[in-house]
């Protein structure tokens, strides 16, 4: 189910007449001459990483494992290790097409909403936030030596931050529509097996928090220096994430257990 396109600016936006946000007549959100680059570039990266997995020779079309997969997914136990940058290439990793293809779906119609109404720059860092947030979540509830992949934390804190955002805006036909698509993909990741709990757990909570900050600094309560106190918040929330998911990711206890993976999505 997708929300009816309505108007979702920001105070300042509304007032210009060369901003007006035009109804997608395909119900699937709103745009503005400003576009969506971030959103085309973030599917792009993950199409990209999904190719790669294909041409490992295991992995891509059909299979949840194979070496891209083994080398850059989420584990507890790798991280531990030092790898700390599975915690941002595990968002860009998907578990076969219908897995991908769900994902960027959701981005594709998530972006069309949310990025011409906050931002370019905003966006970009309400994604990674939320997609550092979800890895935390991931590691978290997981098991230590389960691989989890998938961009659907970050994707989860999307409808989050859209659903606060269209709140304070005053757009409640939108905020509806996500919030009754965000509690059917919640019942689903905790009614389907195998899906990464803490992996949307954690992106939804971080974007419920900064679509929050957006809308107390667009209400003045940050004062002058709104905009830059939200970005403050937001790299500091994904800090934490950052160094929440090292701490408690621990080395291995057992050698040549069954690898597992969670997919977030």
């Amino acid at each position: 189910m997708t929300p009816t396109p309505v108007g979702m600016r920001c105070p300042d936006c509304s007032k210009e007449r060369t901003k007006v946000v035009q109804g997608v007549p395909s119900g699937l959100g709103s745009l503005t001459s400003g576009g969506m680059p971030a959103t085309m570039v973030l599917i792009g990266l993950n199409v990209i990483f999904f190719l790669a997995e294909i041409a490992t020779g295991t992995g891509g079309l059909s299979s949840d494992s194979g070496s891209l997969i083994n080398d850059l997914g989420l584990q507890g136990v790798a991280v531990n290790n030092g790898e700390y940058y599975r915690i941002v290439t595990s968002g860009f990793m998907h578990a076969g097409l219908l897995h991908i293809g769900f994902n960027m779906f959701a981005l594709y119609f998530l972006g069309q909403i949310l990025e011409p109404t906050v931002g370019t720059p905003r966006f970009i860092v309400i994604y990674l936030t939320c997609l550092l947030a979800g890895s935390f979540g991931a590691l978290l509830l997981s098991g230590n030596s389960e691989v989890t992949v998938g961009a659907s934390g970050a994707i989860f804190g999307l409808f989050g931050a859209t659903f606060v955002i269209a709140g304070w805006r005053g757009a409640s036909e939108v905020a509806r529509g996500i919030g009754m698509v965000l509690v059917i993909n919640l019942v689903l990741t905790f009614a389907v097996g195998g899906i990464s709990i803490g992996g949307h757990l954690g992106g939804l909570v971080a974007g419920l928090i900064c679509g929050g900050l957006i809308g107390a600094g667009e209400r003045g309560y940050f004062g002058k220096n709104g905009r830059s106190l939200e970005y403050v918040a937001m790299i500091a929330i994904a800090a934490i994430a950052v160094f929440g998911a090292i701490a408690i990711s621990e080395p291995a206890t057992t050698i040549g257990g069954a690898q597992v993976i969670r997919i977030p999505g």
